[in-house]
């Protein structure tokens, strides 16, 4: 639609704009696939209309819950409005939909986990990435203890230590800025070129706070769990860097519809990465994020 209006302003005309072959062609080639679709009638949800009434159902329910807290451990993140709620959805065919506050940029955090892990199995291979992390069900807390699994390594990807652990393995061969951009620039890719930033404030204050991470940091290297030659401060200043990548709720459901598509983006149709996801088995994540609620019941109590 974006060069359907860019064609029409360019024009003196008024009226009927009539298209050729070529100029067709280059209107619709980036969008090829959802249209195809379209026009088929092939979307993996078929009463799109129907399917969004229902999730508008659902916000709107959901909305009417003010109870919890905003997150305090960044003087940044204590100051966001409780009451901003959004929901973005996007298909694996790019049907989208949308609802409430989605274009407010948020820091990702630990919601960059199971994308740099892709990344890093995708950079290196699934073997190579397990030689150094496991992936089985860790007890670890954000502030509690840590413990390696029978090889001496991280437990899994997605907790602490094991993301530390795939962040050093991020184009290593790369100068620092060099890799931080080499990973948003997937961002973006993965978003099909949605809104992706950089909080430098948030990195700031996260470095001012890192003692956690910096002992889980000397932890893993003093256990000798690192590639060789990887530097510690640089890779903290990575971890911290990408946990201070902005996205919105729009962008987050298109970079989560893309991983779900094995790595092409469904609004671009740009194969990203060859993502390969299958070793994070269903099991093993439900029973990680079981035992999580279960501490987190514990402390409540």
């Amino acid at each position: 639609m974006q060069k359907i209006e860019d064609l029409v302003a360019s024009l003196t005309d008024s009226g009927d704009v009539s298209l050729s072959a070529v100029a067709l062609q280059n209107v619709v080639k980036d969008n090829i696939g959802l249209l195809r679709k379209a026009l088929l009638g092939d979307f993996v949800i078929r009463d799109f209309p129907e399917f969004c009434a229902t999730i508008d159902e659902i916000y709107w329910t959901c909305r009417a819950n003010v109870d919890g807290q905003v997150s305090v451990y960044l003087p940044q993140l204590s100051r966001q409005s409780k009451d901003r709620w959004g929901v973005a959805l996007c298909t694996v065919d790019g049907q989208r939909h949308a609802i409430g506050d989605i274009d407010i940029p948020f820091t990702i955090h630990a919601g960059g986990r199971p994308i740099n892990y892709a990344l890093a199995v995708n950079e290196h291979g699934e073997n190579v990435v397990h030689q150094y992390v496991g992936q089985e069900p860790s007890d670890e807390t954000v502030t509690g203890h840590l413990r390696l699994d029978g090889y001496g390594r991280p437990q899994n990807p997605l907790v602490n230590a094991g993301a530390l652990l795939v962040t050093s393995l991020l184009h290593p061969s790369l100068t620092l800025h060099e890799r931080f951009e080499a990973v948003v620039a997937d961002y973006r890719r993965l978003c099909g070129g949605g809104p992706v930033s950089f909080s430098n404030s948030v990195y700031l204050t996260e470095r001012e706070v890192a003692d956690h991470n910096f002992a889980v940091g000397y932890f893993l290297r003093h256990h000798k769990c690192f590639p060789a030659g990887i530097d510690l401060h640089e890779t903290l200043d990575l971890y911290l860097q990408l946990c201070s990548v902005e996205v919105t709720a729009d962008s987050g459901a298109v970079m989560a519809a893309t991983l779900a598509n094995g790595g092409f983006c469904p609004i671009t149709g740009q194969q990203v990465r060859m993502i390969i996801l299958t070793m994070i088995d269903d099991y093993y994540l439900l029973c990680h994020w079981q035992q999580r609620v279960q501490k987190m019941q514990q402390i409540r109590k």
